[in-house]
């Protein structure tokens, strides 16, 4: 039995049917992890101590049939930006190199209340600004496809693990596309939910009117299964909603006759690589071959949504990053002789150069004169471009589209070209400007057997939808075999 190569559905059977203990599942996984993630540089630190001791407390519950949990004694991996107790969680910045939380997100509390095993903090862009995991100040990721090529980001190590076999899910938060565009690079399943669906309590703030956390799996069901877990309000997160249904599992396999699919012309035309777009327009015609209809529409204003984009979160990201000036915790410069050269040199220390550009642009947009020439009309584009949006979901069920431009690019090809690599984020910033959900699915292979991401689009709370097509297409496509041929390759 290949352990690595197990999803979360079938290792829950295996450990509830006693074919397999807990600890011989976090024992293989650690044993795999020790023996490549050198090179692949998807953890930034191993709960391994940890996690053995509580998958053997797993093994004693195991024996005395009180296997209670949708998740017992399932590995599972978290991006560095999702508070752990009394786990280092370092956002991979300088700043908070030594950072150990009092306490867990809300997103922690709901996954540890079904009796998973902890395998450790996964690499990541510094405060999740970037799309490559080349911004980690502690280490780049590489793609387990091929280790030339970067994995995406900014939670590129939590799609790196899971591709790798590392963890059959994890969890990674998504800004601007932080897990859609990692998880089409890595070819697996990745999901930006609703704003509001899944609480941001104790996941460190990047852009708070954008993020959101999400679930990373190799296969759609999987997923389903993640984000019921994780979905639901928080009382001290005051924009997570409460009450909303979160069965994503119920219909999944529904048959999809007489479903409306849209097909913006800007998501396949100018800028998207040849091969990208053509597996979109395969992927259209599987879509059709099951009984949906695909239609050709346009979205004027996305050509305008990562200009909106980069101005709304920079600006947001210069006031949240405000607090770590190295006063209260985090990293503190030495040999200061003032409270302002205190504050310039700790800034100017414990940030990475991708960090500090874009607090310097959230700083300029925010700063009188230039207030309203930006900030108010990148707002004003927003609320155009959900308005188009949900214009179409009043004729459509689901949008589809390429989730990123091209295929996962070498590692250090567009490092230091910071414009083109925010351009590469205009198919995925509509959901967050708007709020809505969307999951990237693998599609197809570049010629160079790179993974391509098809991008899947819902109204607001409309995840059921979204996983009931891709659940569907998946049974059509999927790159299970090739990830399972990957994941020996990397061993």
């Amino acid at each position: 039995m290949n352990i690595h190569e197990l999803t979360v559905e079938e290792l829950y059977e295996k450990i509830q049917a006693k074919e397999i203990k807990p600890s011989e599942v976090v024992g293989a996984l650690f044993e795999r992890i020790e023996a490549s993630d050198e090179t692949i540089g998807s953890f930034l630190f191993v709960n391994k101590e940890e996690g053995l001791k509580r998958a053997e407390e797993l093994d004693r519950l195991q024996a005395e049939d009180r296997m209670d949990g949708a998740l017992f004694g399932i590995p599972m991996g978290i991006k560095d930006n999702i508070c752990t107790k009394d786990i280092l969680t370092t956002c991979a910045s300088r700043m908070l190199e030594d950072f150990n939380p009092v306490y867990d997100a809300t997103v922690m509390d709901k996954l540890n209340e079904e009796n998973p095993v902890m395998m450790g903090k996964q690499n990541m862009d510094e405060f999740a600004m970037g799309g490559s995991t080349e911004n980690s100040y502690f280490k780049p990721a590489r793609n387990p496809w091929d280790t030339k090529a970067v994995p995406g980001g900014s939670s590129g190590g939590s799609a790196a693990a899971v591709a790798a076999g590392y963890v059959p899910f994890s969890l990674g938060s998504d800004t601007g596309g932080s897990v859609r565009q990692p998880s089409a690079f890595c070819g697996v399943v990745g999901m930006k939910p609703t704003y509001g669906r899944v609480s941001r309590y104790g996941l460190v703030a990047f852009a708070s009117s954008l993020d959101q956390i999400g679930p990373i799996t190799r296969n759609v069901r999987d997923n389903a299964k993640i984000l019921e877990i994780i979905s639901g309000s928080h009382g001290k997160d005051s924009t997570s909603m409460p009450g909303v249904e979160a069965e994503f599992l119920e219909g999944i396999d529904r048959d999809l006759s007489g479903m409306k699919i849209a097909l913006p012309k800007e998501f396949i035309g100018e800028g998207i690589d040849d091969e990208v777009s053509a597996s979109v327009r395969r992927s259209a015609e599987i879509f059709e071959s099951l009984g949906a209809t695909v239609e050709e529409v346009s979205i004027p204003h996305t050509k305008y949504g990562v200009s909106a984009y980069y101005l709304i979160a920079s600006s947001e990201a210069s006031a949240n990053l405000a607090r770590f000036d190295g006063i209260r915790y985090g990293y503190k410069a030495e040999g200061a002789q003032t409270l302002e050269e205190h504050y310039k040199k700790t800034r100017s220390e414990g940030f990475g150069s991708e960090v500090k550009r874009r607090i310097l642009l959230g700083t300029f947009v925010l700063s009188a004169g230039h207030y309203d020439q930006h900030y108010i009309r990148a707002q004003k584009l927003r609320s155009l471009l959900e308005g188009e949006m949900k214009q179409l979901f009043s004729e459509y069920d689901l949008i589809i589209g390429p989730t990123t431009p091209t295929a996962a690019y070498d590692i250090g090809e567009k490092s230091d070209d910071s414009l083109q690599m925010y351009k590469d984020d205009i198919l995925t910033v509509p959901a967050n400007l708007t709020g809505m959900p969307a999951l990237s699915i693998p599609s197809g292979l570049s010629r160079d057997g790179r993974p391509i991401g098809l991008q899947l689009i819902g109204n607001h709370f409309d995840e059921k939808k979204i996983y009931n097509a891709a659940f569907k297409f998946e049974e059509q496509f999927n790159l299970h075999e090739e990830l399972k041929k990957l994941q020996l390759e990397v061993r």
